[in-house]
């Protein structure tokens, strides 16, 4: 099988694609680069979540980078990614990796890629460690035992929990966090956030509970993904017990969900949207945000409320935080729950995203509703419907032909502005609405993104979306 990564990373089956010789396959081929490059000497590190086989497959990693003469750093615990992120920056390495398949489902696993600065490895790093792999030659990789390269030093274990955690609590402010005397509840998903997350809050003296903290590879038989199906639990306990706030991150704790105090599931794009007016009115930062081409364009008005600029780039957060780094903005994320803020990783930080909003609630003393409302009064109401499809071969390529080949469109009975094919096709209203229809490059899904004024003209146009692709009662979510 063929290693190919999408906007998140390389992901398969395991059993299926997610093998232990692939892993080394790709490893071997990254070992290779680096030493094309003369980053070898620098060392590399490789850190895992819970899911099944991650912590094997680490160890098969650092296992190939000792047989190929590279110093292997391993986080032996089980990792958020932003940590392992951090971790990279943190030792000045060339390159790390997670073994994660983040939000997908308990039968996949994955790698996630980083380069200098805990970036994730943009499209021309993938591109070229594809390259690397089709041309490693046949026969055996080289390796060293995981046991003997400890002993011999070429692995060495290590543990940068404590620096990362205090770099969180050095970046949001402890002591109002504290005055508030705060109640919140968190849900790992079964995921690996429980350690950073509560010991942040714990530290500023909220009162924290969790739910769902145990390892479970298969997730309690739900997606770790934080969302409106998947947190009810999280819901019911935050009404019940009068909690300020809910807080979910998914299966590598580099996306985020949040309940709000009244018990109503928040969208990612309104935790961004909130965490940009805050940082810009309450805290008195300048800079522009940046988004990605599926999420609200909220951030656009917020951004004009306050004279900075918003930029759009394609889905992948390597987009997101190139764009970040080149303009020097303020935040960047998207409407899948993924943020970062200036001065933190370059790269999503779910972590770091939930001790900002709790430092939030404490300095404005005002609720998460409550905040959003005053945002709208300012800036307009902007409502997203999103829906996913599932396809086979054929329908993939209709699809495809249809819109970009064909470049055909429904009647959608408003007037368009511009379409944009730069990833998927995203049409432009002229009353500032807009209908995005891509292929998902981390699952096998057809996505519709469609924002307008009020739910139900983004969910009429969505509709015409749907009927038009011929995927009319096909919703995958």
């Amino acid at each position: 099988m063929n290693i190919e990564f999408g906007t998140g990373g390389w992901r398969a089956v395991i059993g299926d694609g997610f093998t232990r010789a692939n892993v080394q396959r790709l490893t071997c081929a990254l070992a290779q680069k680096m030493k094309d490059e003369g980053a070898a000497r620098r060392g590399f590190l490789v850190g895992y979540d819970r899911r099944f086989l991650s912590r094997e497959a680490a160890h098969w990693a650092a296992e190939v980078m000792a047989g190929a003469g590279v110093p292997c750093m391993v986080v032996e615990r089980e990792a958020p990614t932003p940590l392992i992120m951090f971790a990279v920056r943190y030792h000045e390495l060339s390159y790390g990796m997670a073994v994660t398949a983040s939000h997908n489902p308990a039968l996949y696993n994955g790698v996630k890629v980083f380069t200098q600065g805990g970036r994730d490895a943009d499209e021309t790093v993938t591109a070229s460690i594809e390259e690397y792999i089709a041309a490693l030659p046949e026969g055996e990789i080289p390796l060293v035992p995981y046991e003997e390269g400890l002993r011999t030093g070429q692995i060495q274990v290590i543990d940068p929990m404590n620096a990362y955690i205090d770099s969180v609590i050095r970046a949001v402010n402890m002591d109002a966090i504290r005055a508030r005397g705060l109640k919140v509840v968190l849900d790992p998903m079964y995921g690996v956030s429980k350690t950073a997350l509560s010991t942040i809050l714990i530290t500023a003296r909220c009162d924290v509970d969790v739910i769902h903290e145990r390892r479970d590879a298969l997730f309690g038989g739900r997606l770790p993904a934080p969302n409106s199906k998947t947190l009810i639990g999280l819901q019911s306990f935050v009404v019940e017990n009068g909690c300020d706030i809910g807080i979910a991150t998914d299966g590598d704790a580099d996306r985020l969900g949040v309940i709000d105090d009244r018990g109503e599931f928040l969208h990612p794009n309104k935790i961004l949207v909130l965490l940009y007016y805050y940082l810009l009115k309450y805290k008195g930062w300048h800079g522009a945000a940046v988004r990605n081409i599926a999420t609200t364009h909220l951030l656009d008005a917020i951004a004009k409320e306050f004279g900075e600029t918003c930029y759009e780039v394609p889905v992948g957060f390597k987009h997101v935080s190139g764009k970040m780094l080149e303009t020097g903005a303020v935040i960047g994320g998207e409407s899948s729950g993924g943020l970062t803020v200036r001065g933190h990783i370059q790269g999503k930080d779910g972590i770091y995203a939930a001790s900002l909003l709790v430092e939030m609630l404490a300095t404005t003393g005002r609720s998460l509703s409550e905040l959003y409302a005053e945002i709208v009064k300012h800036c307009g109401s902007y409502e997203m419907v999103e829906r996913g499809y599932r396809f086979s071969q054929a329908e993939k390529e209709r699809i495809n032909q249809l819109l970009m080949e064909d470049k055909l469109l429904p009647q959608f009975g408003v007037e368009i502005e511009k379409v944009s094919y730069a990833d998927g096709c995203k049409v432009y209203f002229k009353d500032g609405g807009w209908v995005v229809s891509r292929f998902s490059g981390t699952e096998p899904l057809l996505r519709v993104f469609c924002e307008m004024d009020s739910i139900q003209r983004a969910a009429d146009i969505a509709a015409q979306m749907e009927a038009f692709l011929g995927l009319t009662g096909r919703s995958a979510e």
